[in-house]
């Protein structure tokens, strides 16, 4: 087969088409044999995959976790072939039987791409708009690490200068999300984005005009971005010659975002299936991918085609990725060598150390003094500001509120900015209020690494940013969201503001680690155990704090553990078992004062991270909580799903199964029952229970 170039400046040779062209096979092939998939838009985008993959991207098949390559983002999941196929293709460990097991149990190649399962996926996407919004927090992360490394560095001269390349569907680009993230890209000026927008006009319920008419250039025009279109070729494919150039001239743009429409033909070349909604989501079938085959030349009767040539030549990109990489390491020895102290600290935060006696800095509180936990913690997040500069963030305009602001004269905003806070590098982030983009964008400056990222808002806007949450923990990535007002207890805003079942609710998403301190010590200790598990246990942890003040108690670095003995039983073991979290750990211990004074030995546990406690061995858990005290009583001001299974059935709970109201935080604790006396009497409740069962279950003579 000629290896002539079809033309000059990309250099396309036939061997390229060749290659697009089983990609496009391969696509079908695999949806076809699985039964189920998306063939059309992996047939369609091939060509722009391709060019990705072996003609721009900096990248090292053979090295996927290189720090210094560029990302490579499949918004739309649901086109994971798109994928898969180039990541065959370029040699990053797939093979042919791979793609032959397509969405089978234990395959490599799942339904939709997923984080740390499969070399090269860079982030699970599969939830529309979310792929875009982790797009621009890479970029966020790539602008705040050089800021670290190299800030003094010319644009496009420093080793920790990458582009952040993306595919989006028009799904994407309706999911509201991806509206928040790309305005907050184009306030920041982002240059280091190109997203290629798949116009294909197509989706699940036919034409995209049933739902979607808008100009979505001039949109991203408005928000700041450099667009581009290119038009549908002649014969109805892309025009590689005339994407390529458009692609080079988006990474050219360094003071902007960058975003391409391509108008494609979904399925392409089918001759039946094409531009139908049938092709996004279902088998081709039989007759069909014969017939297309047929139009790419190849053997209709053949499954799964793959000459030993397109083999060969695509697999020139571990060639081509080994060669970038000693590039790369050598412009990496010169910046070493001029900047020895930026290196030291490259290499301690890659290798997920912390500074020396990071720990003996953090906060104590004073027992006996009230404190809101928020100011607690934004006293401990200024304390690790100072020591561990690659942690950084802020929240979704609420920074006073949640006490978020890490520097006030150093906010993360682009050059030009009119601030006088404003620093490209700077380490308070203004998310605006975007509470899903900050999730999603949070995500992606974690999925870049390198950097340690927080962000805040109210616990009842948790909502707003749930799906991006539910991925972090699908990732395991160690991002820390700072919900304050965590209950009822903020008072006057009313219903609309306090949380009721969020807590609980959001316990629920497994991997996620939700910690509710008590008090000040609490939340020291906190931050300090979610800073030690970023690199050693990586997981997402939302930290609930308190509006009002509460309370300090002597510090107990037992509170790392999730559960602990807060204050034991007084005049033999206890009888009663108290266990509160938050705001509500008060409660339990003036619930303890009157129980003791009727005589009753009673125990305070503060649990301020149930997933924490459930951690620890068997052993501990029941030192904490003895199985033989039966007697146990749970208090959170939200709804008690969380609390039956550790108060058992002769237990009680007091909680909140209903909305709150717009009153003094006061008056709403009395008012709705949440209160020491309450806890004390479902206390006495508790201990009858237990002893009528004792002594219905012990055996009588007559």
């Amino acid at each position: 087969m000629s290896t002539e170039p079809i033309t000059t400046d990309l250099k396309w040779t036939a061997l390229d088409q060749r290659a697009v062209d089983t990609a496009r096979v391969l696509a079908m092939d695999s949806v076809q044999k699985a039964g189920n998939g998306h063939p059309g838009t992996a047939m369609s985008l091939a060509p722009a995959a391709y060019l990705l993959f072996q003609k721009l991207m900096r990248h090292d098949p053979s090295d996927p976790d290189w720090v210094g390559r560029d990302r490579f983002i499949l918004s739309p999941g649901h086109t994971s072939l798109t994928l898969y196929i180039q990541l065959y293709m370029a040699g990053y460990g797939l093979d042919l039987e791979d793609l032959k097991t397509f969405r089978t149990w234990s395959s490599k190649t799942p339904g939709h791409p997923e984080y740390g399962h499969t070399a090269g996926v860079e982030t699970t996407t599969g939830p529309l708009g979310q792929g875009i919004a982790n797009a621009v927090g890479m970029a966020m992360a790539a602008r705040y690490e050089r800021g670290l490394f190299d800030p003094e560095a010319a644009e496009g001269t420093s080793p920790f200068d990458h582009t952040i390349w993306a595919i989006v569907s028009d799904g994407d680009l309706e999911e509201g999300v991806s509206a928040e993230a790309s305005s907050l890209a184009g306030h920041q000026k982002l240059g280091n984005i190109v997203a290629l927008y798949d116009d294909n006009h197509i989706s699940i319920e036919g034409d995209t005009a049933t739902a979607l008419s808008e100009d979505v250039l001039g949109r991203y025009e408005a928000y700041g971005w450099h667009v581009q279109r290119i038009e549908q070729a002649p014969n109805g494919d892309f025009d590689v010659q005339t994407l390529y150039t458009a692609l080079q001239a988006a990474q050219a743009e360094a003071e902007r975002p960058s975003i391409i429409a391509a108008r494609t033909v979904i399925a392409w070349p089918a001759p039946r299936a094409r531009n139908t909604e049938a092709a996004h989501g279902s088998p081709l079938g039989e007759a069909e991918v014969a017939a297309t085959k047929e139009v790419l030349g190849f053997d209709p009767a053949q499954h799964f085609p793959v000459a030993d040539e397109v083999v060969t030549h695509t697999r020139r990109a571990v060639d081509r990725g080994r060669e970038a990489r000693a590039a790369w390491d050598k412009q990496l020895t010169e910046w070493r060598e001029a900047n020895p102290q930026h290196a030291a600290e490259f290499d301690r935060i890659a290798a997920g150390q912390l500074p020396e006696g990071w720990e003996r800095k953090l906060p104590v509180f004073e027992p006996g003094k009230d404190v809101a936990t928020r100011k607690a913690s934004g006293a401990v997040l200024k304390t690790l500001g100072g020591m561990i500069p690659e942690l950084w963030g802020g929240s979704a305009d609420l920074a006073g509120s949640n006490n978020t602001t890490i520097d006030p004269s150093s906010s993360f905003l682009p050059t030009g900015n009119p601030l006088p806070e404003a620093n490209p590098y700077g380490r308070t982030v203004h998310f605006g209020i975007r509470e899903h983009a900050m999730g999603s964008t949070m995500n992606g400056i974690a999925l870049h690494g390198n950097t340690r990222i927080y962000g805040g808002t109210f616990l009842v806007f948790a909502d707003y940013m749930r799906p991006a949450v539910r991925l972090a923990a699908l990732m395991r990535l160690p991002v820390t969201y700072v919900w304050t007002h965590d209950s009822i207890g903020l008072g006057e805003d009313g219903p609309t503001h306090q949380p009721v079942e969020h807590l609980a609710s959001l316990r629920a998403i497994p991997g996620l680690n939700i910690v509710r301190p008590a008090d000040a010590n609490e939340t020291s200790v906190a931050w300090g155990e979610i800073t030690r598990r970023h690199s050693a246990k990586p997981a997402p942890h939302g930290i609930a704090l308190t509006r009002q003040n509460v309370p300090t108690y002597e510090r107990n670095e037992d509170a790392a553990k999730g559960g602990y003995v807060l204050f034991e039983a007084d005049g033999g073991a206890p009888q009663v078992v108290l266990i509160a979290t938050g705001s509500e750990v008060q409660l339990a211990v003036g619930a303890r004062e009157r129980l003791q004074a009727e005589g009753i030995p009673t125990r305070v546990v503060s649990m301020p991270s149930v997933e924490w406690f459930e951690e620890q061995d068997q052993a501990y858990r029941d030192r904490v909580l003895p199985p033989s005290v039966a007697a146990r009583v749970a208090v959170e001001a939200g709804i008690s799903l969380t609390w039956h299974r550790y108060v058992g059935r002769h237990g009680r709970v007091i909680s909140l199964e209903h909305f709150g109201a717009s009153a003094d935080y006061k008056v709403l604790f009395r008012e709705f029952g949440i209160t020491a006396d309450a806890v004390t009497a479902a206390a006495r409740e508790s201990l009858a229970a237990h002893h009528a069962d004792t002594v219905a279950a012990t055996p009588h003579r007559d």
